[in-house]
């Protein structure tokens, strides 16, 4: 299963620490990808991944699509809310477009969230 890893609040330490045994993992041969994204606050996660955006990534992980009108249809949501949204995640890391650049897809299984206190 792949995993998108988001860290809410982490500090610069942390990341760097993430890094390092990524760069071990890997002398090691151990190549696997990982997928890690940052916010600095619980707010400013919330202000990217909101209920609706949330819907948009479960409808892509079970079926990518081809445009983002395609995907406000298979949705009933109007189009330029849609677009907002997919911009939004899109910029977020959280969508990406295949190689023709209209696809849209979430390519992973879980979003994995921890936020530091």
């Amino acid at each position: 299963m792949s995993e998108m890893k988001i860290h809410v609040g982490d500090s610069l330490d942390d990341m760097g620490r993430r890094f390092v045994e990524a760069w071990r993992r890997a002398e090691k041969g151990d190549v696997a990808p990982e997928r890690h994204l940052s916010f600095d606050s619980f707010e400013t996660l919330t202000r990217v991944l909101t209920p609706k955006r949330l819907q948009l990534l479960r409808q892509l992980h079970g079926r990518p699509s081809a445009s983002v009108a395609a995907l406000a249809r298979q949705i009933g949501r109007d189009y330029k809310r849609v677009h907002e949204d997919v911009e939004a995640l899109s910029a977020a890391g959280l969508i990406e477009r295949g190689q023709s650049g209209a696809t849209l897809v979430a390519p992973y299984d879980a979003i994995q969230t921890t936020i530091a206190l």
